[in-house]
């Protein structure tokens, strides 16, 4: 019997140690000031502290190391890591946006380089973030990502969908390192409930 459970200890500490990244990972993505309503509704609020200066830290250019998902909402475990690089010019309009442009080699779809756009605006009304992302290969500007920083960690969301189906998306900023900051995406099917993160870079400033 002692050997047997042995065995079955070392089991279940050889599946627990190779659960797939997504699902490790994807239990550091909770909602933060930010809630389902009871009519099924988007609610997000700003941080006490949420400022037109969250994103300053952004400005310059940047080498940026990234991992993307193979395939989304599946169980995929399989991850591509890919090099790409950005500038961000900003803060813009009076201090209240900024944008980066994105280029890559690497593209899912295409023959060519992938180049992504990001445009940030901060409302001075509601204190919100509002991030907008279009890319080369759609030409089609996504559903904004709304939301605040909470000390040195962003949460940004809105409805979308995926192949058809109803999903939230959650894009995640953590800059407690400035100079090496890192940027996380994911998507949950279920309100919020469980989370699957499928796109993570990290980013390195570029010293002029």
């Amino acid at each position: 019997m002692k050997k047997q459970n042995v065995s079955v200890g070392i089991l279940l500490m050889l599946l627990f140690a190779t659960l797939p990244l997504c699902a490790q990972i994807a239990k550091d993505f909770k909602m933060v000031n930010a809630v389902i309503s009871p009519q099924g509704g988007l609610v997000i609020t700003a941080s006490k502290t949420s400022s037109a200066h969250d994103f300053d830290f952004l400005a310059g250019k940047w080498t940026m190391d990234n991992k993307r998902l193979k395939t989304r909402l599946n169980n995929c475990t399989e991850w591509v890591e890919y090099k790409s690089s950005d500038e961000n010019f900003g803060p813009v309009l009076n201090g209240i946006a900024n944008i980066d442009i994105f280029k890559t080699s690497y593209n899912q779809v295409s023959d060519k380089p992938y180049e992504g756009l990001t445009l940030r605006l901060f409302n001075p009304q509601t204190k919100l973030w509002s991030l907008y992302w279009v890319d080369s290969n759609l030409g089609v500007l996504d559903p904004p990502v709304v939301g605040s920083f909470e000390g040195p960690i962003g949460t940004f969301y809105c409805k979308d969908t995926f192949q058809g189906k109803p999903i939230l998306v959650m894009f995640k900023w953590d800059k407690t390192d400035p100079q090496n900051p890192v940027w996380s995406q994911a998507f949950s099917p279920d309100n919020g409930r469980t989370w699957e993160m499928n796109l993570t870079n990290t980013s390195h400033r570029i010293t002029p």
